[in-house]
This record gives C-alpha cells, structure tokens and sequence, in this order.
C-alpha cells in the first residue's frame, strides 16, 4: 500500500537530509508505528506519504514514494485526498470550519459523498469518538483534545484506505486515547484500513502495531520489524520495556497484562521494601498561589465551579482529568486570561509587606514577576526569526543574563542549531524552546500545559531534571498534563478535575496508583505495591544486591 525506495529529504544544500536512504513497504491492512527521538524525521516521513513533502513544505524530494500506486511527487495532496487522510500535530492548522460537525462534513463534501452518505458517516463517527455532546460547538472554544479528537474525525468520515497520524494521542487523556486506539484497531481489523502512525507516548500505543519503524536520528536509515525485537535496541523505549530490562525478561513484553503475567518474581524480590520518593521535597513556606471557590463562566458555560487549590515553593502539583475537565482554563485564569466569576485568586498571598497579586488586574509586565504559562500551541510565545534569536529576547525580557535561554536549549533540545527557524522544527522541539524562553525568566510560579506533548523519552528526562532543580530552589510549578508517567516521576501531589470541580485530590502515589485511567505503567504492573517508576524498581533491587539479598537470582522469564 505504501512504499519508500531510496527515499532522501534534504530542505536546503547546505544542511544534512532529515531522511537519507529510506526503503519500506508498508502492506495494506497493518498499524505500523512510527518512533524515534524529536527531530528524526518522523513528520517528514509521514508528510511524505501525504504529499506535503515537496509540494507544501518545500525541500527535495530524492527516491520514489507511492500510496496504492500514485507517486506522491507527481500527485499533490488534492489526487491523494481519497486515499489518504492525514492528521497533524496541529489540530487547528487542520481545521476548515467553524462547528465540530461542520469540520467532519467538510471533506466529504469536497470529495462529492451524497448527502444522505455525509449524514450517517457524521453520526457514526460522532458516536466512535464520544463527540456527540460537542456537534454543535464552535472549534475555538474546545479544548486541545477535544480539538484532536475532532481532527481525527474529520478523516474518518471520508473513509480513508490509508491513515496518517502523526502524535494522534498526544493531547487526549487516558480514556479518550483507548477510544481512538479501539478505533484505529478496528479500521485496520475489520476494514484493512492501512495505518502509518508517529507516536512518543508509546506505553499508550506500541501492543497495537503490527510493526515498529525506528529513525535513528535524522539522516540515519530505518530500522523496522517485530515491535518486541526493535525496542529492544531502541533509544525510545516505553516503561514496560526498561523494567523488564532492569528485571531481566526476555522476550520483552509489550503490554501491561503481559508483564504482570511476569511479575511474580520482581514481586517477591521487591517485597517489604520501600519505593523511594521521586524527588527531595521542595523548602516549603507561604503559598505562591491559592484559589477558594472559584468559578469561571467561557462562552456562557461554567467551565470551573468551587474550585480550591494551594500550591507552596518548592512544590510540583499535576491537573490531571478527562479532556474538556477545565485544566487549561485554571491554568489561564492564574494568569489572568479569564476574570471569576465568583471566589478568589490571589499570587503570593502572604508576601511580606505586600498586597496579594490578582491576576486579572495585573499589567501583564508586572504579572510575569509572579508567574510564567507555557501553553499547549508553543508558537503562541515564538516570534522570531531563529532560535538564537528567540533565546537572545528570552534574555532581555526576563532581564537574565545574555546566554542563559540558550543554555536553557541546549539541555533541552542539543541537537538544535542556534540559525534553525522555529517554524521548521518539530512539534516537540517547538515547545522545548516556548519552555526555555519562559524558563528564562525563572518565574516564582511556572504554569505548564500539556509540556510533554512530542517530546521523546530522553527530552521528558531532561525537562524532568530541570523542573526538579527549579522546585529545590523554592520554585514552584503546576501543570496540567495527560501523561501519567510524567506525574509519576515529577509531581508531590495530583488534583483530579471532572466538569470543572475537584473530585480527588492528594499525593501522587495515593492518587494515581488508585485509579485506573490515571496509573503509570509500572505501578499497574506491580500493583498493589505502590511503585510508580522504574528508577523506584531498579535503585530498590540495587540496594538489595549491595545488601547481599539474594532471594532468588534471576527473574523467570
């Protein structure tokens, strides 16, 4: 169905090609999942087998790609539209429409489907994707999941032989991203669909593939095959995967269900032991931030009701829940993007000698002292015309020292050149960048939406250990975030929101490993110990082996 042949892009002589030397077939009917760190190249493969590349996104397209036997450098994306739908990371640069169900009817109607064809595939693809409720909102004021969930099904309603996906589940929570999955699954079990799908949060998605490709890195060939066989020796590796390294399994398994099946040895070998916490805990002291009873109303809905909510120096708290919950909206509303309705909001309540900050009657200049947003679309804060650039107005905005936002960078993304557009790099390395400019400024308190969303294993690490420097030194940070492996490695406390009210609220442990929707990997697989983290599993079994605690040897595979 898709085919590469010696396939290279290179977007200007003077640079490396993204990709160089690509030869795959992808066979009709197969989920094949697409890996790799930020930056290897995954969009500019999947663009290329929509057309986008070289017919949009410019560069030189060397080699051949076909989909069901067109030639995509000589079909542009308009003579593939009946073949191939294609999602982006993007969902507003998707989006044609004003309404949801407006935007599921728009490419049928310019494919020519007969009315009575469009009204059934709109409701059936309504009911598959839990948007039924939504059909008659405008886009804008959905949020960022909801907006990926209506994404999605603006291509399926055109009945696609070929899916394009690129981040599918990347801002939808844990219920929502089983939805689509379940989805995807039957499309290619019971219709042969083919799906050519980019993914960093593969614990969600990798038991589905048929077969995984591995990118390397940019320029470097693929590796593609058994999905088992190749993470193994990949540099991306989900949860699951590095504790059955650190437990000794082989063959790796891919699914939760098959490493409980293994568990009972790491079980027995980790039992009456202790998880260690994730991180030191942070200094304490008067609140940064405090919310009672707040309420906020967004195009005649209440978004937010009774809302309460600390967050101390030194403290790292995650706003967990469904899409649609109200998280972005408190996030906004702490930096006064949206006035109560009702109760209070107040920044630095308890300064010494100063009054309380209200947000939304604070001069944005003078708020930025108190408080930082990174928000889900990181092109909201980029400007300028390079990275160096960018970095060299982080600085003199935030009055740090010349080079400290590019230092930030280099942590972040060390493979991104200072002369690189922001427009040209990844989703993922876009928002490392939006989170080294506000970064820059160290504010008291960092607010961060979604901040994972395309950011490889490795990136996450890197943003996990910057965080954790940020609250010992008395920073303090909320983030609304759907990944619950960042949880798990970085937050004290979790407050679940359900149609914008608090319904949970405690330490992460407690949390998180007592629900379902919202427990990490590895404590699903240990339950019901509360361990969240590999690092937890393996500094316990090192500190077993130091201690000459031998209880068994080997894990049995």
């Amino acid at each position: 169905m898709i085919t590469f042949d010696s396939v290279s892009v290179r977007y200007a002589e003077d640079v490396p090609p993204v990709l160089a030397g690509v030869d795959l077939t992808v066979p009709e009917g197969e989920l094949c999942l697409l890996v790799g760190p930020s930056g290897a190249g995954k969009s500019t493969l999947l663009n290329a087998v929509s057309g986008l590349v070289p017919h949009f996104t410019g560069g030189v397209l060397g080699g051949r790609v076909t989909v069901a036997g067109r030639d995509t450098a000589t079909h542009p994306p308009r003579e593939l539209a009946d073949v191939v739908g294609t999602v982006g990371q993007d969902p507003l640069a998707h989006f044609v429409t004003d309404t949801v169900e407006d935007e599921l009817a728009y490419g049928m109607e310019s494919l020519g489907v007969p009315a009575d064809v469009m009204r059934r595939r709109v409701e059936e693809t309504l009911d598959l994707l839990g948007l039924a409720e939504l059909r008659d909102r405008a886009l804008a004021t959905l949020s960022g999941g909801q907006r990926q969930r209506v994404a999605i099904g603006s291509v399926l309603t055109t009945h696609p032989r070929v899916l394009v996906l690129d981040e599918p589940t990347s801002a939808l929570d844990p219920g929502a991203a089983e939805e689509v999955l379940a989805v995807l699954q039957r499309l290619v079990h019971d219709l042969g669909t083919t799906v050519l799908m980019a993914e960093h949060r593969l614990e969600r998605v990798v038991q589905y593939a048929d077969r995984v490709v591995l990118l390397p890195g940019a320029g470097a060939a693929p590796v593609a095959g058994d999905p088992a066989e190749v993470l193994a020796r990949s540099p991306v590796r989900p949860p699951v995967v590095r504790l059955a390294e650190v437990a000794g399994w082989s063959p790796v398994p891919l699914s939760v269900r098959d490493a409980r099946r293994r568990a009972a040895g790491l079980r027995a070998r980790l039992a009456g032991r202790r998880a260690a916490p994730t991180r030191a805990p942070g200094p304490g002291g008067p609140p940064l931030a405090e919310l009672r009873g707040l309420r906020v109303s967004r195009g005649g809905n209440e978004v937010l009701r009774g809302v309460g909510l600390t967050v101390a120096p030194g403290e790292a708290v995650a706003l967990m829940g469904r899409n649609g919950a109200g998280k972005s909206t408190l996030l906004g509303t702490l930096m006064g993007l949206h006035a109560p309705g009702a109760g209070t909001v107040r920044l630095a309540p308890e300064s010494a000698g100063e009054r309380p900050v209200v947000p939304h009657r604070t001069a944005p200049r003078a708020l930025l002292r108190h408080v930082g947003l990174v928000p889900q679309d990181a092109r909201d804060l980029l400007f300028a015309e390079s990275v160096a650039q960018e970095c060299a107005a982080a600085d003199v905005d935030a009055g740090a020292p010349p080079g400290r936002c590019r230092a930030l960078v280099d942590r972040l993304l060390p493979e991104v050149a200072g002369e690189a557009h922001p427009r040209d790099l990844s989703e993922g390395q876009r928002l490392a960048l939006a989170l080294a400019v506000i970064l820059a400024a160290a504010p008291p308190l960092l607010l961060l939406d979604e901040p994972t969303r395309g950011l490889d294993y490795a990136a996450k690490e890197r943003l996990v250990a910057i965080l954790r420097e940020l609250t010992s030194a008395g920073h303090g940070v909320l983030l609304a975030t759907h990944d619950v492996e960042l949880a798990a490695e970085l937050v004290d406390r979790v407050v679940v929101l359900a149609d914008g009210e608090v319904v949970a609220e405690g330490p992460a442990d407690r949390v998180v490993t007592g629900s379902p929707a919202f427990a990490p990997q590895v404590a699903k697989v240990l339950a019901p110990e509360p361990w969240l983290t590999v690092a937890q599993v393996r500094s316990a079994l090192a500190d077993a082996d130091d201690a000459g605690d031998d209880d068994g040897g080997q894990v049995p595979a």
